[in-house]
């Protein structure tokens, strides 16, 4: 079978920054060094590359999780071309596509099951894509887009200005030019892009699948770090229109704290998030699942699967009830008519129906722990 054409301008960037970032760049940091300025400068350069594509190109117009000020568009569009992943146009159809046919060797632009080196950076050496990409189908709202439009159209232009712009400013205000080229122009550039690229390729083979199976994401604290939070990538396939990766306070996820925080300032707003109900069943049907899995290959199988399925059950309902409460009572303090309520009979059963849950929970898993213990028929 005849293989696709090579991209020659993407293997030549890669190809070129890769090589100075492993030979020129350790000799320089060696014979001559790089000063204080100059390693503070990349890594806010680094900064502003990775959250424009993070809170940017994917979580602002893949999947339009929130809604940000033109002033904020405008900032991404920046650090995006800065970045040199396309134009958000063109990242977000991608990404689309990827998130609608994920792990389809045939439909996914970035499928993780045909390997590590594919999902990595191999699918953009060739030209594997089988239709063009002249009317970008799948973002018609993001053609709406006048910022996201422009920055489309000036492309290359803006890729240029930012990528030798941006360092030979910073090396004039140093007083060393080659030194900020080589660390805020090269190397900044060749981790933006490996960092990313892992979300395709890392993510979709190292970490765990707390919410789902039926792809092959998964969550991954540190790659979360790398990546800005989207290391909690199942989490993500399945809860795409979130605008968080990481739902835990303690999750490493910045691009959620930007993105709450600019809401105080004024450029966030609409910022959707996943009901809790959701997310719950969702982590409970995933226990289930694997230990249904398990206990089938064990001895009175029928009737340990029975008792779990109605285990399962009664927590989805108790699950419900506490989150419809819940849901009753934050509408009550919206509409400013808490104080009415407060010791009413709707928060004295909101409270019962809290610890009944919370003892559910703890039944619930006890009883999954107790079951994959089970010695396995072979």
């Amino acid at each position: 079978m005849k293989k696709p054409p090579l991209i020659w301008t993407n293997i030549l960037v890669f190809a070129i920054t890769g090589l100075i970032t492993l030979t020129v760049i350790p000799y320089y940091a060696i014979t001559v060094g790089f000063d204080t300025f100059e390693i503070v400068a990349t890594i806010l350069c680094l900064g502003f590359c990775g959250m424009s594509i993070t809170a940017g190109y994917h979580r602002l117009w893949s999947h339009k999780t929130y809604d940000a000020h033109p002033i904020l568009q405008f900032i991404y569009a920046i650090g995006g071309a800065f970045a040199i992943q396309n134009s958000a146009l063109h990242w977000s159809s991608d990404h689309r596509i990827h998130h609608k046919h994920v792990d389809s060797d045939h439909r996914d632009p970035y499928s993780a099951s045909k390997g590590f080196w594919f999902s990595h950076i191999g699918w953009m050496l060739r030209d594997y894509k089988t239709n063009p990409y002249e009317n970008y189908a799948n973002a018609r709202d993001l053609q709406k887009n006048k910022i996201v439009m422009w920055q489309h159209k000036h492309y290359l232009t803006l890729v240029l200005v930012t990528n030798f712009g941006i360092p030979l400013a910073l090396g004039l205000l140093n007083g060393n030019v080659l030194g900020m080229l080589l660390s805020a122009g090269v190397l900044r550039l060749v981790l933006s892009h490996h960092f990313t690229f892992f979300i395709n390729s890392l993510a979709h083979i190292w970490g765990t699948q707390p919410y789902t199976d039926e792809n092959s994401a998964r969550d991954n604290g540190m790659l979360a770090f790398l990546t800005y939070g989207e290391g909690y990538h199942n989490f993500h396939h399945i809860f795409e229109y979130d605008y968080r990766n990481g739902i835990k306070w303690w999750q490493f996820d910045p691009t959620k704290w930007f993105i709450k925080s600019a809401q105080w300032l004024g450029l966030t707003h609409n910022l959707k998030v996943t009901p809790e109900v959701r997310i719950e069943q969702a982590k409970a049907q995933m226990v289930l699942k694997r230990s249904m899995a398990h206990l089938a290959k064990t001895p009175n199988a029928q009737v340990m699967l029975e008792k779990l399925q109605s285990e399962y059950d009664e927590l989805v309902i108790k699950l419900n009830q506490y989150y419809e409460t819940q849901k009753q009572i934050l509408t009550l303090k919206r509409q400013k008519m808490w104080k009415q309520y407060e010791k009413s009979e709707l928060v004295q059963q909101y409270n019962e129906l809290k610890q009944t849950l919370i003892q559910q929970k703890k039944n619930w898993m006890a009883l999954n722990a107790k079951l994959v213990n089970l010695p396995v028929v072979n």
